[in-house]
């Protein structure tokens, strides 16, 4: 039985520590996940995703705010560590501890798209491909050596959330299918190709405006990416408007950011003589509703900006 100190915090890496403790091949000895976060207006303290699912486990639960000066003895104990979704640095030191060091799950196919939001990064790009890497930890930003992989094709219509849902999936039968080859010495890690390495950002809210000018079909793909969080937006008459739903739309001569209300269907201009339809969107403080329902309560519907 392989024993496991788990690294994670958000639903992919809940989904891959499910599929750990499924396996009567391992045993989980501690989960070090992200602190408990103030979300929402009222600010109540929120427990990560593999925090919830660890409490079930009755396995130690620790919760560092930082790893520089963490000291986790557990570590020492452990036959390997793995991390999923963490979204802290981890030293040298502590992926050393465990007897097989420590292995990363990332959701891309490395070396491209290195960093801390490759699923958002693939689809905001248009790719049409995408994958889980299996690779042994250094201390350098997914840098370390292969130990195996497995593509994955990006669906045309699909949005971040339902990306990292189907590959949280393939990260786990990866890691199930292939750690064990790794821990025996039947696979021995092969180092990146570092010169074709390519790299990602953190997100933040603004990258859900949206920029008119651009043609529908990247804006189609920003709304993909940015859906459900930060989620796509625009402003209109000073407040923020929500583009909840869009869809490509046919040309309808409009110019950029230019509103067409046509039967009860709110249509948008976007560049390259494009257009997208917004199928439902939300006013700041207001619910979610239907263009229709929009269109009859907007006063000078003209323009996005």
């Amino acid at each position: 039985m392989t024993k496991i100190v788990f690294y994670g915090t958000g639903e992919f890496a809940a989904t891959v520590l499910k599929a750990i403790a499924n396996d009567a091949s391992y045993k989980i000895l501690a989960v070090i996940t992200s602190p408990d976060q103030p979300i929402g207006r009222k600010q109540e303290m929120q427990k990560s995703a593999v925090k919830t699912f660890a409490e079930t486990l009755g396995v130690e639960i620790l919760q560092p705010a930082s790893l520089k000066e963490f000291d986790a003895p557990i570590l020492s104990e452990a036959d390997l560590g793995v991390v999923a979704e963490y979204g802290f640095i981890i030293p040298q030191r502590l992926l050393d501890l465990p007897k097989h060091k420590t292995v990363n799950l990332h959701g891309s196919i490395l070396p491209k798209l290195r960093g801390a939001s490759p699923i958002q990064t693939a689809i905001m790009n248009g790719e049409t491909e995408t994958g889980v890497t299996l690779m042994l930890m250094d201390a350098k930003m997914d840098h370390g050596p292969i130990i195996a992989m497995q593509k994955l094709s990006i669906l045309p219509d699909e949005t971040q959330k339902e990306l990292f849902t189907r590959l949280a999936i393939v990260a786990s039968e990866l890691f199930l299918r292939e750690t064990p080859k790794y821990i025996s010495g039947e696979i021995i890690p092969v180092e990146q190709n570092h010169d074709g390495a390519t790299f990602c950002k953190i997100f933040t809210r603004d990258d859900g405006h949206v920029d008119f000018s651009q043609p529908a079909q990247n804006i189609y793909n920003q709304y993909r990416a940015m859906t459900p969080w930060p989620g796509l937006w625009t402003t209109f008459e000073g407040k923020r408007l929500k583009l909840s739903v869009i869809t490509p739309a046919d040309p309808k001569n409009l110019s950029e950011g230019q509103i067409l209300a046509q039967n009860g269907h709110l249509y948008v201009g976007c560049g390259a003589n494009s257009a997208i339809e917004a199928i439902e969107v939300q006013p700041e403080g207001k619910k979610p509703m239907d263009a229709k329902s929009f269109i009859n309560g907007a006063r000078n519907l003209t323009r996005f900006e």
